[in-house]
C-alpha cells in the first residue's frame, strides 16, 4: 500500500513539475515578446527581424556599464599584409577581434562604371564575424552617382538622385543592390544578419559630394529619409539598424540636429570625430563635450549613441588608447554602446610601441572585444559577459 500511494504521489509531483516548467517556459515567451514589442515600438524599422531587435536591445543594455570596440576593415588591412585569411593585427596583439567588424558598400555600387568588382570576400567576411558571434557595420562611400566618379568627386549630385531628379532611377538602382545582399546576408539557419547601416556619414564636412557645401540641410534630410524609407518599404529590408554620423563641427544639440532627418528614420546617434584627437583640434574636452551632447540626445529619445569612427594614426601617442579614447569613454556624461576605430594603422601591430597600452585597454573591465561579448543575437534579460 505505501508503495502504491508513494508512485501516485511521485506522479503527481511530476505531472506539476512538468506544468511548472510549461508556465515558465511560457511566461518566458511572454515576457520575451513584449520586450520585444516594446523594442520594436523604438526603432525605424517597426519590421526588423529578431535577431535585430535583439541586437539593438543587448546594445541598450550593454551602454550602461560597458562600450564594445570595433574597427574598420580589420581582416582586410594590417601591417605589411592585405586580405589574409583569419588575420588581425587587434588578434595578434590581444588575443580577440574587434568587437565589431566595419566594413564598407564601396564597390557594390558604382552606378556608371561598367567593371564588376568581385566582393564575394565581403560576404565571406561577414559570415565568419557572425558565426564567432560578432557584430557588422557598413558605411557607404557612395561613388558619385552622376560622373562616377570617386566620393571626393563633388560635382552637384544630390538634388539629382532625390524623386523628380535626373539621376534617381540610378540612385534607386544602387539601393537596390544593396537591398539585395542584405536579403542573401543570412545565417546557418536562414536567419537574417543583422546589419548596422551607416549612410552619409560625416555630411557637415565637404570633402564627400554628400558634405553641407553641396546640398541644403533639407535636401540632406531628404536624402537620408528616402534611403530609409526606400530599403524598409519598397525593397522590403528588414536587418538593418541605421546609423547617424556627422563630423565633429557641433558644440550644441542644436548644432548636431541641423542636419538630422528625425527620431523616425535613425535608430544610432554617432560622431565620427578624429580631428579633436590631433594637436589641432578641441583635445579630450572637446571630445568628451560632444560625446556627452549625442548621449544626452540618445537617452532622451531612446536611442543608441556611438563613437562611429575615430583614432590617431600611426598611434605615435603610444598611450593613445588608455589615456585619450578610454577618458573619454568612462566620464560620467558619456554612455556610448560602441566605438570603432580605422582600419590599418590606427591599431597597433605586433612589436608597436603602443602593443602594452592596447593590451591594457583591451583588459579593461569596461571594454569589450568581440570574444567577450554575449550572445547578441538573443534577447536575454541578463547579459553573459565573458570579460575575464
Amino acid at each position: 500500500m505505501k508503495k502504491y500511494i508513494t508512485i501516485i504521489m511521485f506522479r503527481k509531483i511530476l505531472v506539476f513539475s512538468v506544468f511548472s516548467a510549461i508556465v515558465l517556459i511560457n511566461d518566458q515567451c511572454y515576457s520575451q515578446s513584449k520586450i520585444s514589442a516594446q523594442v520594436r515600438k523604438n526603432l525605424v524599422d517597426k519590421n526588423a527581424s529578431a535577431q535585430t531587435v535583439a541586437l539593438y536591445y543587448n546594445l541598450k543594455a550593454i551602454a550602461r556599464n560597458y562600450t564594445i570596440f570595433g574597427q574598420q576593415d580589420y581582416a582586410s588591412d594590417g601591417k605589411g599584409w592585405k586580405n589574409l585569411e583569419n588575420r588581425c593585427d587587434v588578434k595578434d596583439v590581444c588575443g580577440s577581434y574587434p568587437a565589431i567588424n566595419c566594413l564598407d558598400f564601396l564597390h557594390f555600387t558604382n552606378p556608371v562604371t561598367s567593371e564588376k568588382k568581385d566582393n564575394s570576400y565581403l560576404t565571406r567576411l561577414m559570415h565568419q564575424t557572425y558565426d564567432r558571434g560578432g557584430i557588422i557595420s557598413f558605411c557607404w562611400h557612395y561613388y558619385n552617382p552622376v560622373t562616377g566618379g570617386l566620393f571626393y568627386d563633388t560635382t552637384e549630385v544630390v538634388k539629382n538622385i532625390l524623386p523628380g531628379g535626373s539621376h534617381h532611377e540610378v540612385f534607386k538602382k544602387s539601393l537596390k543592390i544593396i537591398a539585395n545582399f542584405a536579403h542573401n546576408a543570412k545565417g546557418k539557419n536562414g536567419e537574417l544578419i543583422p546589419i548596422i547601416f551607416r549612410p552619409w556619414h560625416e555630411f557637415d564636412g565637404n570633402w564627400f559630394w554628400w558634405g553641407k557645401s553641396h546640398c541644403t540641410a533639407q535636401e540632406f534630410k531628404e536624402l537620408y529619409r528616402f534611403t530609409v524609407i526606400y530599403l524598409r518599404d519598397s525593397l522590403h529590408v528588414h536587418n538593418f539598424l541605421y546609423a547617424f554620423s556627422p563630423d565633429c563641427k557641433f558644440h550644441s544639440e542644436a548644432d548636431y540636429l541641423k542636419r538630422y532627418p528625425g527620431d523616425d528614420y535613425v535608430d544610432i546617434l554617432g560622431m565620427d570625430n578624429y580631428w579633436d584627437f590631433t594637436p589641432n583640434g578641441e583635445g579630450l574636452k572637446g571630445v568628451i563635450l560632444k560625446a556627452g551632447i549625442i548621449t544626452k540626445y540618445a537617452q532622451k529619445k531612446n536611442k543608441l549613441a556611438a563613437l562611429t569612427e575615430t583614432g590617431l594614426a600611426n598611434l605615435p601617442d603610444t598611450t593613445w588608447y588608455t589615456e585619450r579614447l578610454l577618458k573619454v569613454l568612462k566620464d560620467k556624461n558619456v554612455r556610448l554602446a560602441y566605438v570603432n576605430v580605422w582600419r590599418g594603422e590606427y591599431v597597433p601591430y605586433p612589436g608597436h610601441p603602443a602593443c602594452k597600452d592596447f593590451i591594457k585597454f583591451r583588459n579593461d573591465p569596461v571594454i569589450l572585444f568581440e570574444s567577450d561579448l554575449p550572445d547578441m543575437y538573443l534577447m536575454n534579460k541578463k547579459l553573459n559577459i565573458k570579460k575575464n
